[in-house]
């Protein structure tokens, strides 16, 4: 008889816990699963625009059209035009946009070339020349230097300059 009072009770117990955690209302019910789409699609579109963001960043950062870098071109027959480029600053960066610009009306007479800092060739030819980013260097066809001008402001204050140097 003890041994099936034990059972009853104990079947008892558990019969009361399944109807109190059945039935009633949890203090701290377990958080909802998420369906996942909602939540994720949010996430995932915001790491898709930080992506483009970032790149269109860098895409900026770009020179606008593409430049020579080859600076064995100065002195061989050709007017020349040398732009210091220093991809730190903005100031190279605004007058390769002026370049971009005027270059088509010089094509022929001028070779448009890019000096960038960031190539060992390229740095000692700044120091050679003193020149900084944004630095215009103007050479005539036989190499020597016949104009400087620092970070012009506009098209015309550049084509000035190249009228000077190389004539209309």
């Amino acid at each position: 008889m003890a041994l099936v009072e034990a059972f009853r009770c104990h079947t008892l117990h558990h019969a009361i816990e399944f109807t109190i955690l059945g039935q009633l209302p949890l203090m701290n019910p377990p958080p909802a699963q998420p369906s996942g789409h909602p939540q994720r699609w949010g996430k995932r579109s915001l790491i898709l625009l930080s992506i483009v963001a970032v790149g269109a960043l860098l895409w900026r950062q770009l020179p606008g059209a593409a430049y020579p870098t080859d600076l064995t071109r100065v002195g061989a027959g050709r007017a020349t035009l040398v732009l210091t480029y220093d991809s730190r600053y903005v100031g190279g960066a605004e007058v390769m946009e002026l370049m971009n610009g005027i270059r088509a009306d010089y094509a022929g007479r001028v070779d448009f070339l890019v000096a960038s800092v960031a190539l060992p060739d390229a740095q000692a030819f700044a120091q050679r020349h003193a020149a900084r980013d944004g630095t215009v260097l103007l050479f005539a066809g036989d190499g020597r230097r016949v104009g400087v001008l620092h970070l012009p402001r506009n098209s015309d204050e550049l084509r000035r300059a190249l009228a000077q140097a190389f004539g209309p």
